[in-house]
């Protein structure tokens, strides 16, 4: 049975969504041609539609569910805490106890502070990183994708001169300097320049289709930073906890001025974000370290931190840890099957295709050179190849989001659901 006839409840819902919503939905991301799936529950790696289909599901709550959807320690922690009180506005123990466990886990963390999505940790990471420097430029690279807060709205997707957003002014971008992502020899021109409060980085960039920095690459920002006094900053939204314990700064070992997270350090079920760093750059937070307002670098938020979040948070990150040798070789083997005989398949056809990504991330980039950035990720490629791929997939009810395709790998996925997508794809190409 085809998608359209099989989802009439999903059909029936977007017709009123888009009376009330505009495109019909709450992200752009999450829209479906000729209508998106809507969804009623979800436990593992599976997600369930309205009409009761089951799908195999490789978007995982944009990415932040690596424990799998209704992971049970989340959901009896949830459950308690919902009845003790979800919000209040107070102090509370569980905000303490995740700031302490992300301490713990992450290298580069000496003091935290939590905020309402990943957005909104760069939002106060850059005020931190300006704070600090008293310089007013930031750099961001090419195809990295920091939310939507203004300054980083900049040469995240192709065309790359092209604005990002309407509503965007001169001014909220004028001290954004958009690099090259992998190019040492621009980035270096620019750090030496002195004028950097910070230079932001992913190092897998996630919406490029998980590209991941080159080492040296990155060793040599560092020392640049390091040497101009310019803060380094990693986004790790989608790396943090994701590629390590400690994210993708343990991964590669080179440590960052300060971090930005967000997805798994809620638990992955609720929006939240969080900056951490050095002592001495979050003491500029400290408002009664500085008093002067006009001393202090401000942070803040009605619901940051909030003890349903926290908890979660706790629950989640000391499972990780707890389990790590056996959660994250578990990630990596089936993120490297995936990567292997996805694009094993494409190429068998006779398709030009490059597999990307580090450990529980998968990309698959149809493409005629393997991409090291945004620029060679969209030259040449095939999104006519994309698009029908992902209708493929969806048919034969396996799910994931974007533009090109991208799989995140969550530790309820078996090594039998990789097959399965391979195996869906290896037919797929025989259509093409």
């Amino acid at each position: 049975m085809d998608f359209v006839s099989s989802t009439p409840a999903s059909q029936e819902w977007y017709s009123r969504a888009t009376a009330v919503l505009p495109a019909g939905v709450t992200y752009s991301s999450r829209h479906m041609s000729p209508h998106p799936v809507y969804i009623k529950r979800a436990a593992g790696g599976r997600v369930y539609d309205l009409d009761g289909n089951e799908y195999l599901d490789f978007w995982m709550g944009h990415g932040a569910l690596v424990l799998g959807h209704c992971f049970p320690p989340v959901v009896e922690a949830v459950q308690q805490q919902v009845a003790l009180g979800a919000h209040f506005g107070f102090c509370h123990e569980w905000e303490v106890l995740l700031a302490q466990q992300i301490v713990d886990m992450v290298p580069s963390a000496e003091m935290v502070r939590f905020a309402n999505s990943g957005t909104e940790a760069n939002m106060y990471a850059i005020r931190l990183a300006r704070s600090a420097t008293g310089r007013s430029k930031i750099a961001k690279y090419e195809g990295g994708w920091h939310g939507g807060y203004d300054a980083l709205h900049k040469a995240s997707s192709a065309p790359l001169d092209a604005s990002e957003s309407l509503g965007l002014t001169q001014g909220a971008l004028e001290d954004t300097v958009a690099l090259p992502f992998n190019d040492l020899e621009t980035s270096l021109q620019a750090i030496h320049r002195g004028d950097l409060a910070a230079v932001m980085i992913e190092v897998v960039q996630g919406a490029a289709g998980f590209i991941p920095a080159e080492r040296a690459f990155l060793q040599s920002i560092r020392e640049a930073c390091t040497a101009t006094g310019t803060m380094l900053m990693y986004d790790e939204v989608v790396t943090g906890f994701r590629l390590a314990p400690g994210g993708g700064q343990e991964l590669y070992g080179i440590l960052p001025d300060i971090t930005t997270l967000g997805k798994i350090v809620g638990g992955g079920a609720f929006p939240v974000g969080a900056l951490c760093g050095r002592q001495d750059l979050m003491e500029l937070i400290d408002h009664l370290k500085h008093p002067d307002k006009s001393q202090r670098s401000y942070q803040g938020g009605t619901y940051a931190g909030n003890p349903l979040v926290c908890r979660a948070g706790y629950v989640t990150l000391t499972e990780l840890e707890r389990r790590q040798d056996a959660i994250y070789p578990h990630l990596n083997a089936l993120g490297e099957r995936c990567r292997q005989g996805i694009e094993g398949a494409f190429r068998r056809a006779g398709i030009p295709a490059h597999a990307t990504g580090i450990g529980a991330l998968a990309s698959v980039h149809l493409t005629p050179e393997r991409p090291r950035d945004m620029r060679s990720a969209s030259r040449n490629a095939r999104k006519d190849i994309g698009e029908r791929y992902s209708d493929y997939l969806r048919d034969h009810r396996v799910l994931y989001r974007g533009s090109h395709p991208h799989f995140y790998i969550s530790a309820a996925h078996t090594t039998q659901d990789i097959d399965h997508l391979v195996s869906l794809t290896e037919e797929f190409v025989r259509t093409v």
